[in-house]
């Protein structure tokens, strides 16, 4: 394990695991209100409402997880596993944006498909 002299006294170790779901909680209520005040004045949709408030719960999380688990390896002094820690986290939050808008990309070429056909038995 790499230590440095810099230890931070950030307490006792604290749980990942538990603080990833109050993390996604806390985000989860934080994007659910939000989107609910958007959907209600009708700047999005029911459906892209729910979509944006399941993402932000998860970035939330893993933005909560790492920042643990980073104060975690700050506390004993290992400042590489907090650095990992951290990358880890933005990478996770970064594949839940990437996996969100290659799903939001296939909804919309189903929609096009959907409305060629349409328009093609409109036509017949």
């Amino acid at each position: 394990m790499t230590s440095s002299t810099l230890t931070i006294d950030t307490g006792a170790p604290r749980s990942v695991s538990g603080h990833i779901v109050s993390g996604a909680l806390a985000s989860g209520a934080l994007a659910g209100a939000l989107n609910y005040d958007k959907y209600k004045k009708e700047q999005m949709n029911k459906q892209e409402a729910i979509q944006s408030t399941l993402k932000l719960s998860a970035q939330g999380g893993i933005a909560t997880g790492s920042a643990i688990a980073a104060a975690n390896h700050m506390g004993n002094g290992n400042i590489l596993g907090a650095l990992t820690a951290i990358s880890l986290g933005a990478m996770g939050i970064y594949a839940t944006q990437v996996i969100s808008d290659k799903l939001d990309e296939n909804r919309l070429i189903e929609c096009e498909e959907e409305t060629e056909t349409i328009t093609q038995n409109i036509g017949e």
